[in-house]
């Protein structure tokens, strides 16, 4: 019953939050068997003692028989022994559906998430995505706690009832209809706390967002002005969680209440019937022992199908958000023609601008995101009818797209592990953290492109070298070997954008689309770095938004966007000679652009 944490998950069933929870129990049903087996026996022996104990005091105690006192006393210490054994595994065989549970539902969500791609922040916020692997996992994977105590509860449930039976009809009856009768008054409550629950998910998911957002754009927000606006817009929101979290609170309070006193309450009249019956002489003294016992002994299993309920109420609401989630799906891939085989002609009608191959063309314009927006429609991440050749973009197969044309996005995620993980060259053990993450896309390697693993370690060299980013190597105490944790926060600015520049230029794509690749570098450095990008771009084609004239000098070909479309093109000092607004937009970065090709201090 070994887990492995990297088996195929399988696929889910997306249909309803009870059949993915379903689905999960199919999953492993062996380990759930047992489960359920080794806690129906556990629960069933802990009723068998008061039945054991009821024979030793009608068959040894009252008649003076110590040799069947003896036997059904050590009948007792057995059943104990054997009980705890069976506790031991029943409580590790529900650790490992619990793990299971949980290890599965995160391949399934990351998979899908990673099958998304750049679909998935256009359809489901980070704090969604957050919320469900940190909170909503856990509940799912702790709500399949009915499948081994749960069912157990049902059995010795049961097994009691059949039990006090022989004792007295009347007793098991009260027994048998007291169960139901909790469900009943627990039904409406465990309902309302699947509604308090799913909003207050939804609440959580957005607060989440507005975390990460505020904590990633902190500092550019302390420089405006705008952390105390945001700040009271944060503490509303969680107040109004909050709040929200004291409807849960009260709803699961009531039942927490409920499901303790209503079972004593249950269990005091069973031992008064009792009572009242070994008093006029309808059962013996040894069976008023055993009602004693099998009404400790119902506890446990009133006990865990209350909890079951509960559990499985909260339960269904995390599976709901988890196929919700698995429900998003990517625009539909309809592309048919191949994509140019040789390197040809990007073309984007909306702005008129024309990408040569081989080329290092610039994109310069006031508004950064009209600039982003053509790099999204010629790497196919929006709908356009930009053209690749004389053939429309959304005619090829987005699978040829990706693995020929990469947009660098400037916002990359960085996982946590090595360095040289983080870059884009494995661990050697495949199974090791810290494996590559994507720019915006990551390009399947191309017949001809460099190989993985160990023998893309001159390519890795090559990628920081062009990247300017030996002297972070050089820094990190274990160099590449160096733990890097996520998002690269013990790295500064600078050097995420020069290790996600590296990351970009080890893929060698066809086609590089970069916006701002150098923002957050000093002078010097981003001189440093346009002259070794060109370099180690040339003859294939590379797009740039920038509006730095470091990097503009070194472009082959610059176009002037005003209003996301082209309104002039030439080189960089050909504008600067005859276009004053590109002169004007430009002039601000000149200055420090000739105090580093002079090797004055870098600002």
């Amino acid at each position: 019953m070994r887990i492995d944490a990297y088996e195929d998950p399988g696929a889910p069933d997306r249909r309803g939050g009870w059949r993915y929870l379903a689905w999960l129990v199919r999953r492993q049903w062996p380990r759930c068997l047992a489960g359920a087996v080794l806690a129906s026996v556990w629960m069933v022996l802990l009723a068998a003692t008061p039945y054991l104990m009821a024979r030793a005091v009608d068959h040894g105690l009252e008649p003076g028989d110590l040799g069947a006192l003896a036997g059904w006393t050590g009948a007792m210490v057995a059943v104990g022994g054997v009980n705890a054994w069976l506790g031991m595994m029943r409580h590790r065989t529900m650790t490992k559906v619990r793990m299971d549970a949980n290890f599965r539902t995160v391949k399934v969500v990351v998979g899908h998430a990673t099958r998304l791609g750049a679909a998935l922040r256009g359809q489901v916020g980070t704090g969604e995505v957050v919320t469900i692997g940190v909170g909503d996992v856990q509940t799912i994977s702790t709500s399949l706690t009915a499948v081994g105590p749960g069912v157990g509860a049902v059995v010795a449930y049961a097994a009691v009832g059949g039990l006090m039976l022989s004792v007295s009809p009347r007793l098991a009856l009260v027994v048998l209809l007291g169960v139901p009768a909790l469900g009943v008054l627990l039904g409406p409550l465990m309902g309302r706390l699947q509604g308090r629950e799913a909003e207050y998910r939804e609440r959580q998911s957005v607060l989440t967002a507005r975390i990460g957002d505020l904590a990633g754009g902190l500092r550019v927000l302390n420089g405006l002005g705008g952390k105390g606006l945001v700040a009271d817009a944060f503490r509303r929101d969680s107040g109004r969680l909050r709040e929200q979290g004291y409807r849960v609170g009260a709803v699961t309070s009531w039942i927490q209440a409920l499901g303790v006193g209503l079972p004593v309450l249950f269990l005091a009249l069973v031992t008064w019937l009792g009572a009242r019956q070994a008093a006029q002489g309808h059962i013996s003294v040894g069976e008023l022992v055993s009602v004693y016992g099998y009404v400790v002994a119902l506890g446990w299993p009133v006990a865990f199908l209350i909890e079951m309920g509960h559990q499985l109420s909260r339960g269904v609401v995390a599976a709901r958000r988890v196929v919700a989630f698995l429900g998003l799906e990517p625009a539909p891939d309809e592309g048919t023609r191949d994509a140019p085989a040789e390197p040809s002609v990007l073309y984007d009608p909306a702005s008129g601008v024309r990408i040569t191959p081989g080329r290092l063309t610039a994109l310069v314009t006031a508004h950064p995101s009209d600039a982003t927006g053509i790099l999204d429609r010629l790497g196919r991440y929006t709908p356009s009818d930009a053209t690749w050749g004389d053939i429309p973009l959304t005619e090829i197969p987005l699978t040829q797209v990706r693995a020929r044309i990469l947009v660098a996005d400037p916002e990359a995620d960085l996982f946590a592990g090595t360095l040289s993980a983080v870059i884009g060259v494995p661990d050697t053990d495949p199974r090791g953290a810290g494996n590559c993450a994507t720019s915006h896309n990551a390009p399947t390697p191309a017949p001809g492109q460099q190989p993985t693993g160990a023998d893309e370690a001159p390519h890795l060299t090559a990628a920081i070298n062009a990247a300017a980013a030996e002297d972070i190597v050089r820094a990190l105490p274990d160099g590449l070997k160096t733990q890097v944790a996520a998002q690269a926060r013990d790295l500064s600015g600078g050097q995420r954008q020069r290790i996600r520049l590296a990351r970009a230029l080890l893929t060698d794509p066809e086609v590089l689309l970069a916006a701002e690749p150098t923002s957050a570098l000093d002078a010097h450095t981003e001189a440093t770095v346009a002259d070794r990008l060109r370099a180690a771009r040339q003859g294939r084609t590379t797009v740039l938004a920038a509006t730095s004239p470091l990097l503009l000098d070194r472009a082959d070909v610059v176009h002037h966007l005003v209003d996301g479309k082209v309104a002039a093109t030439g080189t960089h000092r050909e504008l600067l000679d005859s276009e004053p607004g590109y002169r004007a937009l430009v002039a601000r970065d000149a200055e420090d652009g000739e105090a580093a090709e002079e090797g004055e201090p870098a600002r």
